[in-house]
């Protein structure tokens, strides 16, 4: 089904144009050392834009990664150049999809896409079953912490 659904999007649903747009931003990133992580981040998400049904953009420390330090402070740089106009662009779409019913699902994905468009550094594209498992381990590992410390606390 998510194959269908990706090819649907690629000729239908805007994934052609809008990936095409993150790459042209990623490779404008690329041009300057400061933005090149920002334009890798682009090409990843772009991954994303061109086929998103099957697959999910979670943060890098789900999946065991570390953070990169100052991610926080360039996401917001990010977004005040580059993804406000991305975000812009595909709620445009995901609005124009969502007034059919057969696009819906389209306008959906669109509306995903949009919030990646905020802060695409230190994301990671996943299969959904993958995502769901990572959530879960993640979460539980974060209250067994807030545990350990609330049984620290009480001693």
């Amino acid at each position: 089904m998510a194959l269908l659904g990706n090819i649907l999007w690629f000729v239908f649903g805007g994934g052609f144009l809008l990936g095409l747009f993150w790459l042209f931003v990623g490779l404008l990133a690329c041009c300057t050392i400061i933005g090149f992580p920002f334009g890798i981040a682009c090409f990843r998400v772009a991954v994303f834009a061109f086929l998103p049904f099957g697959k999910q953009l979670i943060p890098a420390e789900y999946i065991g990664e570390k953070a990169v330090t100052g991610s926080t402070f360039g996401n917001i740089i990010w977004c005040v150049f580059c993804g406000l106009w991305l975000a812009i662009g595909h709620i445009m779409y995901g609005v124009g999809c969502c007034c059919t019913i057969v696009g819906i699902p389209f306008g959906l994905a669109h509306f995903k896409i949009a919030q990646a468009a905020f802060a695409p550094l230190g994301k990671r594209i996943v299969s959904k079953e993958l995502a769901q498992a990572a959530i879960l381990e993640y979460n539980q590992k974060k209250l067994a912490m807030m545990r350990d410390q609330g049984n620290n606390q009480s001693n």
